[in-house]
């Protein structure tokens, strides 16, 4: 019996474990790429060190509209220490772990490593690469599918695996054509929109601290939604980046998209809260409100917030009046973070959205609406917080797409 065709559309994270895992499986696979070389979104990641993967996984940290139920599903459909186990056996790619952020990288911290280490393994598993070939559209063909590239003949398979990626980090190849694609086959998509995007500002009052970086927690709320983060915090020329912003930017991105922009975001600027801030304010002998703001935070940053809040930042504490401790106790614990926009898809680590998890089986990830379809990575309706959780997704779904569309 002839090995069944499979052709794999995008040589990203989910695109080349797809294709490495179908070929595994026994089918004769062609992998096909727009750019030279495929994986730049690997290339980027992590500051060129490629978070590979997280320490542990917390699922409730994922952000679909779809049901976290398939979501689950789909997750746990390769666990993390077996995925750990194919970069460091299959893939020859030893891991470092960095505990004090909770992700993995190649223990070389060359993100190459990990995009050349895939390709070649796919290669080795008799993967077809095509690179520089522009995929123009897809369609159902005599039982299986066709695939139009422009200014080359139309390919022909028995399944399609679409790994096509979103819309963030456009100059790394990600276009929109394969999300288009899937529309116009009539699957579900839910509304798009960058995630993992920093937020923009030109608040008078921080303009001056670009530069300035260190640990905060952000809470982002609108009327729909809320998202918490403690993590690194940045400001920036144009405002403000950090895994803490990053993470909780969905929640301003898609209050702006839905024409609201009601979605309010609060910092505590240290780990202390209401109760040790007002320990901290009390007398000690001749120190002033800067003093005490400056024993926990950077200079300016305290000096910002001692004008925010209205207070003379030359009071000695003892002088300080209760209205007064009041105001810089709710800045501290609960300060506005005012913001105007965010830097969208040229700077988001995902597209948030995508096709409904309704929509695909959760084992396979084959398409429910039409046989010999299947669909990986960003053009689904899930994406996690930074720190190798969004590879870990590619992984997982690539995997199955290709195990999926091998199977007779």
């Amino acid at each position: 019996m002839a090995s069944r065709r499979v052709v794999v559309i995008g040589a990203g994270a989910a695109g080349t474990m797809a294709a490495i895992f179908a070929a595994k499986s026994g089918a004769q696979v062609t992998l096909i790429e727009r750019t030279k070389d495929g994986g730049r979104k690997i290339l980027i990641s992590g500051g060129g060190r490629c978070n590979v993967l997280p320490l542990s996984v917390d699922e409730s940290r994922f952000v679909t509209d779809s049901s976290p139920n398939v979501l689950r599903k789909i997750l746990r459909s390769w666990p993390l220490d077996e995925q750990v186990a194919f970069f460091e056996g299959d893939l020859g790619i030893p891991l470092a772990e960095e505990r004090e952020s909770l992700k993995r990288f190649p223990a070389s911290h060359k993100a190459r490593d990990v995009r050349d280490g895939l390709l070649t393994h796919a290669a080795q598993q008799g993967v077809t690469l095509r690179m520089e070939c522009s995929v123009t559209g897809f369609a159902a063909h005599e039982g299986g599918w066709r695939v139009s590239i422009a200014g080359q003949p139309d390919v022909t398979c028995d399944a399609l695996v679409v790994a096509t990626g979103g819309l963030s980090v456009p100059n790394t190849g990600s276009d929109g054509t394969g999300l288009r694609a899937l529309a116009a086959l009539g699957h579900a998509i839910h509304p798009l929109y960058a995630a993992l995007t920093p937020l923009t500002s030109n608040s008078p009052a921080f303009n001056a601290l670009s530069g300035i970086s260190f640990p905060v927690t952000l809470t982002a709320k609108d009327g729909a939604r809320s998202s918490s983060w403690t993590g690194g915090f940045l400001f920036t020329h144009h405002g403000y980046s950090g895994p803490s912003v990053l993470n909780v930017s969905h929640v301003v991105v898609r209050s702006r998209l839905e024409g609201d922009a009601s979605a309010r975001v609060t910092v505590r600027w240290t780990p202390l809260g209401d109760r040790e801030w007002e320990e901290a304010l009390k007398p000690q002998g001749a120190r002033t409100v800067t003093g005490a703001l400056r024993a926990e935070l950077p200079d300016r940053l305290a000096d910002a917030l001692i004008a925010l809040a209205r207070v003379d930042p030359q009071r000695v504490l003892s002088e300080l009046r209760r209205d007064e401790r009041l105001r810089l106790v709710e800045v501290l614990v609960r300060g506005e973070l005012p913001w105007n926009g965010d830097e969208g898809y040229k700077k988001a680590e995902v597209t948030g959205g995508g096709v409904s998890l309704a929509e695909v089986d959760a084992r396979t990830m084959e398409s429910r609406l039409h046989p010999g379809l299947y669909l990986c990575g960003e053009v689904l309706d899930a994406f996690g917080p930074i720190g190798g959780y969004n590879f870990l997704w590619a992984w997982a779904t690539g995997r199955a797409a290709g195990r999926g569309a091998a199977a007779t």
